[in-house]
């Protein structure tokens, strides 16, 4: 039985779902902000540590324009956790990797994640925790098909 749209129990569900999603953001940008970095500079950082980050898809898939993916790019430069080269197979292209400083950074963003993750999500029941990933996967779906109309 679905809950009418009225009811108190879907309107404590968004309130509690924008919560939560306020607190993801506040408790991602206190994890980069102990790194010295912000939740850009972090995204940048951790999509140049796959070997193929390109300014320009990073800039569309993040909507975003690319002057603002190259200022934060050379913010990373400046803190010496990424450096750029000429690409040996292409001229025209520039290989950006991470330094011995910016993988150190990494690391240490990583591991205070997955502390939050093991405090805050193993003590929680593994079937709750399915439940809530099936709700949210639902949520999802229902909120992108209803956006595509």
């Amino acid at each position: 039985m679905t809950a009418p749209t009225g009811t108190p129990v879907v309107h404590a569900a968004i309130a509690n779902l924008q919560r939560l999603t306020d607190l993801f953001r506040e408790r991602r940008a206190a994890l980069a902000d102990e790194a010295g970095l912000t939740e850009q500079q972090w995204e940048v950082l951790e999509r140049v540590a796959t070997d193929h980050f390109m300014p320009s898809l990073f800039a569309r898939d993040r909507e975003s324009s690319m002057a603002a993916v190259s200022r934060l790019v050379r913010q990373l430069l400046e803190k010496r956790l990424v450096s750029v080269s000429v690409s040996p197979d292409d001229g025209r292209q520039r290989r950006y990797v991470l330094t011995p400083r910016g993988r150190r950074t990494l690391a240490t963003l990583q591991a205070s994640r997955q502390r939050a993750i093991e405090a805050i999500w193993t003590a929680i029941d593994p079937g709750a925790l399915a439940a809530f990933a099936r709700v949210s996967d639902e949520l999802i779906r229902r909120i992108e098909a209803y956006a595509d109309r």
